[in-house]
């Protein structure tokens, strides 16, 4: 567990909506109303972030790569690093959540490089053109992952900690490291390092649904390692925070505040679907489906949102039942 003092906080920090909504955790009608430009608005993370910002009465602009067919577009091409920044021009903030997926592919060189491109180019073409505005935002919030860790096996981490090994490690300092040029122009910068997001349709977790509602849902490995979920629409809630709190800047982790082992996860997937969840794939079978990707779906990373509960964010969905509910 987490120790005391989390478990004080958890308590302090938690509660429970009677029904699912797009609206944040105690913000609805917090934030005044803005200009928000969301890059990579069309993906899981970002659609939802849209909707909830659009029903607030937000103003949104979405970075598209095609020719804009819409007043409310602008374009950009990540991996060539360009981004037209007259279309930034007004926005009080920015948000990247623009990525090719981690999981939707075996790690090939070529696509290794597509994952780095999409990333790294995509935030520093967009953190340079935020730096250059006459009038630049006031946050620029930059999608990471809690892959920056590593495997941190069973010890507790928080944002203090410093980077671990591997790719999706080094990936991710690069990625940070490419929203310099916001942060030294002096605008806020914000990198929401987010965990596995529990979400029906989409992600790591849309991939697992299925084969649980088949009955073909189990631990990966020996299902000791630890995973670091949020919900769905915690992860929305936690994005508007961090737009709407200027005392945030710097690495925020974006996850429940009780990381679970993989075990006690496949497990609540199998009580909430009421299907058995006892297909274990070993950890050889991973390894010889996944390639280099399965090192990290193995890893543990018990990573605790520190700095997202000291800034007062409450968690609607903290349990991983509620979560995989709020999903279905």
């Amino acid at each position: 567990m987490c120790g005391a003092g989390m478990t004080v906080t958890l308590r302090r920090a938690v509660r429970v909506p009677h029904r699912f909504s797009d609206r944040p955790n105690g913000h609805a009608g917090a934030m005044e109303r803005s200009r928000i430009a969301v890059a990579g608005a069309s993906g899981l993370i970002g659609s939802a972030l849209v909707r909830s910002l659009t029903a607030d009465g937000h103003e949104v602009v979405r970075l598209v790569r095609r020719p804009p067919r819409a007043a409310d577009e602008v374009r950009w091409d990540p991996e060539r690093g360009h981004v037209d920044a007259a279309g930034l021009t007004g926005c009080d903030a920015v948000v990247n959540l623009a990525a090719a997926g981690v999981g939707d592919r075996r790690w090939t060189p070529e696509y290794k490089r597509s994952l780095r491109d999409s990333r790294v180019r995509g935030t520093a073409a967009l953190a340079e053109a935020v730096a250059g505005l006459p009038r630049p935002p006031r946050v620029f919030v930059n999608g990471s992952a809690i892959g920056f860790y590593g495997d941190t096996g069973d010890r507790v981490v928080d944002e203090d900690a410093p980077p671990g090994d591997g790719f999706l490690a080094g990936l991710c300092v690069e990625w940070e490291g490419a929203a310099a040029p916001a942060r030294e122009a002096g605008v806020r910068t914000v990198l929401a390092r987010t965990g596995l997001v529990v979400a029906r349709d989409g992600g790591a977790w849309g991939r697992l649904f299925p084969l649980f509602r088949a009955g073909l849902g189990g631990r990966l490995g020996d299902g000791r390692q630890y995973w670091s979920y949020i919900a769905l629409h915690d992860e929305v809630a936690a994005l508007r925070h961090l737009i709407d709190h200027d005392d945030l800047s710097g690495p925020v982790n974006l996850t429940a505040p009780q990381p679970l082992r993989n075990a006690e996860i496949t497990a609540a997937m199998g009580r909430v679907l009421r299907r058995p969840a006892v297909f274990a794939v070993p950890a050889p079978v991973l390894r010889a489906a996944l390639g280099e990707m399965a090192g990290d779906v193995l890893g543990s990373q018990r990573v605790v949102p520190k700095r997202l509960l000291e800034s007062g964010f409450r968690f609607a969905f903290p349990g991983i039942e509620e979560a995989i509910r709020a999903a279905l």
